[in-house]
């Protein structure tokens, strides 16, 4: 269902930089990840009102910033159209200011790692695994290698879908911090879900090693 958009303003510190990717999934043996640029997840003022969000920007606008965990920014962005197709809480960025640069970051030899995030094509290479929602929402939160996606189930091929957000990983299979979480059920229309368990991670992810 389509909302009314509005322009708001909105400022903030930014506690995490991540990829953002559309996921397609089809019964049990289809995962399609396709990336579409960044979120930004901010504690700040939007639209008037003081609490955390997130916002949806493009590859050429992180390339242009170099946007990086402790900065503070400014500017303008939009609500949603479609809420259940976009976990950001805004997107269509514009009239961004950075307020006060980030400390520099040392490349980090242990998780969650915070310095700048790589190219899309980067994480597009890596493949990812399912990673826990508890995770994500805990010690993975400012690393540049966690995902929200947003999920897009065939549910009746062709004619009907549903729609969710899961969290999801690209970093080093040996990550001290990383759980998968319970398998994920996949719905389809009149049948049985089927479930997850991870052997697609596999499938992912075979391009790299341990420590990759």
């Amino acid at each position: 269902m389509q909302e009314e958009q509005i322009k708001i303003s909105f400022s903030g510190v930014i506690l995490a930089v991540q990829p953002r990717s559309n996921v397609w999934r089809y019964r049990l043996d289809n995962r399609t990840h396709t990336m579409t640029g960044y979120n930004l997840f901010l504690d700040g003022m939007a639209d008037g009102t003081k609490k955390k969000f997130g916002i949806a920007i493009s590859e050429k606008m992180q390339q242009k910033f170099h946007f990086r965990t402790g900065a503070e920014i400014s500017g303008t962005a939009w609500t949603k159209k479609e809420p259940r197709l976009e976990y950001a809480d805004y997107y269509r960025v514009g009239g961004v200011k950075i307020l006060r640069e980030s400390a520099a970051n040392e490349e980090k030899t242990a998780p969650p790692w915070t310095e700048e995030v790589p190219d899309l094509s980067v994480y597009d290479r890596r493949g990812c695994r399912m990673l826990a929602l508890s995770c994500w929402k805990g010690k993975c939160l400012k690393c540049k290698w966690a995902c929200m996606a947003n999920v897009s189930i065939e549910y009746n091929w062709g004619k009907a879908r549903r729609y969710r957000f899961e969290s999801f990983c690209y970093g080093p299979k040996s990550c001290s911090l990383y759980k998968m979480g319970k398998p994920r059920p996949v719905p389809y229309k009149d049948c049985d879900p089927d479930y997850d368990e991870g052997w697609l991670d596999d499938i992912c992810t075979q391009g790299r090693g341990e420590d990759d």
